[in-house]
């Protein structure tokens, strides 16, 4: 008994002595890890810092290496995308930041599997963006070529680019992460073989959707006429909300709520009276000298001529030309102004395209005839009601 109490004084040393040393192991690592953390949020402000600063410093070179029309066209090129680009940048950064943190596994792959994530599909979002920029900088005179429906078309190949864009972005993410995309998928397929006979109705109407979403024949808050039962009058209404399943549509007269299955409401002929819209286009061509009844008459011409062969959606017989002697400066201003019709803001944007096609057009052919003349800025916009 005696032995025994004379040990547990060498006993009670030792584990207070072990209780000190990992007291001090767990400070050490709080305050390594408190110093790891504080030099990551530094690393952060200064990736979101010299994101927002290269793009200044491209545009700065580019301006000093490219003629002055020239750097109007790249900037009026990059301007749309750019912000995508600070922030695809900025994530990159971030990702590469979090490196720091590499000694502590667990909490590592975490946070660098989120951050992957996030730099993969910034990634996309910034493909898309250019992409689209792409197409509708140089691709819509190569689609008048094929086609008079250009918005369409145009509309049609950017979904398809977006859905490819995506495809690959979720292929090479999965890749990277070692993760077998080809047996989910051969499982998905077998499953989905399954799922489909047992769901049919439900399958149709997630499809109906997504070609609702991927066509956009109408918006929510958007008015429309449709009729449902041919013998009956047509339902007119606002769109309040379009569900995974179903459109809810506010009928005008009864303020009643329709609740219509989306796989219906593909099937019917949809009349959008909130697009039924038009915009009236006004610009002005400055001629230096006063020009004489033969060089007013083919301005006149090759103005029309221009416009109507280049710009589609245009209402018929709505431009027009007029030359007069302005008060205020010498030589001859000509007037232009025209309806363009436009169903969305996507294809006002294609029409915009257009117009600049035309605007080209335009100064060919008066330039190979002698005449100089300048544009007049801005070019002007107003929305004008069609009458239904």
């Amino acid at each position: 008994m005696n032995q025994l109490f004379a040990f547990e004084p060498l006993e009670f040393i030792s584990d207070n002595w072990m209780f000190w040393e990992n007291w001090k192991l767990d400070q050490e690592f709080l305050i390594l890890l408190g110093t790891r953390l504080g030099i990551l949020l530094v690393l952060i402000i200064l990736a979101s810092l010299i994101s927002r600063i290269i793009p200044s410093i491209l545009l700065w070179f580019t301006a000093r290496s490219l003629p002055p029309e020239k750097f109007q066209q790249y900037k009026s090129f990059s301007d749309p995308f750019r912000p995508a680009f600070v922030t695809t940048l900025t994530l990159i950064l971030v990702n590469i930041s979090i490196n720091i943190l590499q000694p502590y596994r667990s909490f590592f792959e975490v946070i660098n599997f989120i951050a992957d994530f996030a730099v993969a599909v910034s990634a996309a979002w910034l493909v898309s963006k250019v992409a689209k920029q792409v197409i509708r900088t140089y691709g819509v005179s190569l689609i008048k070529l094929v086609s008079q429906d250009v918005n369409d078309l145009i509309l049609i190949f950017e979904n398809t680019i977006n859905v490819i864009i995506g495809f690959f972005t979720v292929l090479i993410f999965a890749q990277s992460k070692n993760f077998d995309l080809v047996a989910l998928l051969t499982g998905l397929g077998i499953g989905g073989i399954a799922v489909a006979f047992a769901a049919q109705e439900a399958l149709s109407q997630i499809l109906a959707t997504v070609v609702i979403y991927l066509d956009r024949p109408y918006l929510p808050g958007e008015y429309v006429r449709i009729n449902f039962v041919v013998p009956q009058e047509d339902v007119y209404g606002r769109i309040e909300s379009i569900g995974l399943r179903s459109t809810k549509l506010r009928i005008t007269v009864s303020n009643t709520l329709l609740i219509v299955p989306n796989s219906l409401m593909v099937t019917k002929d949809i009349e959008n009276i909130s697009r039924g819209k038009k915009v009236m286009v006004l610009f002005f061509l400055d001629f230096a000298n006063v020009l004489s009844q033969s060089e007013r008459a083919l301005v006149e011409q090759a103005i029309k001529d221009s416009v109507n062969k280049e710009l589609f959606g245009l209402d018929p017989g709505s431009t027009k030309v007029l030359l007069f002697e302005p008060e205020n400066k010498s030589g001859t201003q000509a007037r232009i102004s025209l309806f363009v019709m436009g169903s969305n803001e996507e294809s006002m944007i294609i029409r915009k395209r257009l117009l600049e096609i035309a605007n080209k057009s335009i100064t060919e052919k008066l330039q190979a005839q002698g005449l100089q003349f300048n544009f007049s800025e801005p070019t002007i916009y107003v929305d004008s009601p069609v009458t239904l």
